[in-house]
């Protein structure tokens, strides 16, 4: 393993147009690629946007329906065609992608981070296993057989959404399958969130790339019911926090705050795993005596089988 570029991207997509969004995905892409990015990463729900109004709206009200409407004649079937042309832009660009998708599966949206490889492959899914608050009136519930990680040649690659990270058996989940970068797409813009990241790089000692986007009100189209009382003068829905962490904790870049950018590090997983030499909390820090973690619809074992 070499090391390589990663890129942390903050943001807008565009709100509730697929085909749009993902025209923008390509363009951002392009721009990390250029900066040699092999792993570019995007936030929680990007495509075709993270439904803010929940926290804003009635449940089950016209207003929401309306939105919710829009929003799930958006989403992403996977497979499907957007999930095709977003192979392609990591086909084009020959990297790794990594994306938050609102996923369509029947009558049910699922929080959904996909990853691409460099050939365009789709590799693996992961639905976020719990949605927070006023999300649950939009999104369904993950399983333990999407907590996988992928081996690249900069190293093994998983990903946790929001709060998740905070689920402390979901972070040794990520640690038994060995990760050396963690993603953590999120929607979090707190104070604290980026010392969440810092504690869990140190924690596993692995790269972890918090990845939010940045949205204002006045990005929601203006023929959505209700906008303006939502979103008065130019709300943030999402002021970003996007930080790049280094397996001791150290900041590599970032956060990020109150406008769009892109974020790059250069990582090497041959130091993160040398680092677990102090610290491994799955290996000589680890009491299986003790503690035992069972994952239903996953084996988790050191080797990542």
């Amino acid at each position: 393993m070499e090391p390589v570029t990663v890129a942390a991207v903050q943001a807008t997509p565009v709100f509730c147009d697929r085909e749009a969004t993902i025209e923008r995905v390509g363009e951002l892409t392009k721009e990390a690629a250029g900066h040699d990015a092999r792993l570019v990463a995007f936030s929680e729900g990007f495509v075709p946007t993270y439904p803010d109004w929940v926290w804003r709206t009635t449940p089950w009200s016209g207003r929401d329906r309306e939105w919710y409407a829009r929003w799930y004649d958006q989403s992403v079937d996977v497979p499907g065609p957007a999930c095709d042309a977003l192979g392609a832009i990591a086909r084009e660009h020959e990297c790794h992608l990594a994306i938050g998708v609102n996923e369509r599966d029947g009558g049910t949206v699922y929080n959904t981070l996909l990853y691409f490889g460099p050939d365009g492959a789709l590799l693996a899914k992961h639905r976020k296993l719990v949605a927070t608050g006023g999300e649950r009136l939009v999104w369904g519930s993950g399983d333990g057989s999407t907590l996988a990680v992928i081996d690249t040649p900069f190293g093994r690659v998983g990903g946790l959404i929001c709060w998740e990270n905070y689920m402390p058996l979901a972070r040794v989940a990520m640690y038994e399958q060995n990760v050396d970068v963690l993603l953590a797409p999120t929607w979090d813009n707190s104070d604290t969130w980026p010392l969440s990241m810092r504690h869990i790089a140190k924690e596993g000692r692995c790269y972890v790339l918090g990845i939010t986007s940045c949205q204002r009100g006045t990005d929601v189209p203006a023929e959505m019911s209700g906008r303006d009382e939502m979103y008065a003068d130019d709300d943030w829905m999402s002021r970003g926090n996007s930080i790049i962490v280094g397996p001791g904790g150290d900041v590599l870049a970032g956060p990020l705050i109150g406008e769009p950018g892109i974020l790059y590090a250069q990582i090497d997983a041959r130091q993160a795993r040398l680092s677990r030499h102090e610290f491994d909390v799955v290996g000589h820090y680890a009491r299986p005596d003790v503690f035992r973690l069972e994952v239903n619809g996953l084996d988790v074992n050191r080797d990542g089988s």
